[in-house]
């Protein structure tokens, strides 16, 4: 019996990108869970019990901190993750109203996060 090329099933599974995007979205959803009732506990809360002074949260310090390549990646990380974790939501949202169509709206939102990211590191270049 003669087999034809089409004929045979694909063993191979086809590559996505999509464990990538899936990981910058779980990063990000962590970060946000984290990040965000940490800060909101230290100064909400710990300022007014007086746990922190407002002398530790003074311009001065949180410049130096802020602009610290530390600090940088701190700040980045809570800046840019929740972006793709955003991005992501929005993409797979416009996918279940069906409104993403092909790979444009792909990349619309992680160019976008792209774009947001590098914008956000140009400022904090040019800042310091």
């Amino acid at each position: 019996m003669r087999t034809n090329n089409q004929d045979t099933p694909q063993t191979t599974p086809r590559r996505s990108d999509e464990p990538i995007w899936w990981s910058l979205f779980s990063a990000g959803g962590v970060c946000v869970a984290v990040l965000v009732p940490a800060i909101a506990l230290l100064v909400l809360l710990g300022v007014p019990l007086g746990l922190v002074s407002t002398e530790q949260l003074n311009y001065q310090r949180l410049h130096a901190l802020v602009f610290h390549p530390l600090g940088l990646g701190v700040v980045l990380g809570a800046l840019v993750l929740p972006l793709f974790h955003a991005m992501h939501r929005i993409h797979h949202g416009l996918h279940d109203l069906k409104l993403a169509h092909g790979r444009l709206t792909k990349w619309l939102c992680y160019g976008s996060a792209v774009l947001l990211s590098a914008v956000a590191l140009w400022l904090w270049l040019t800042a310091s």
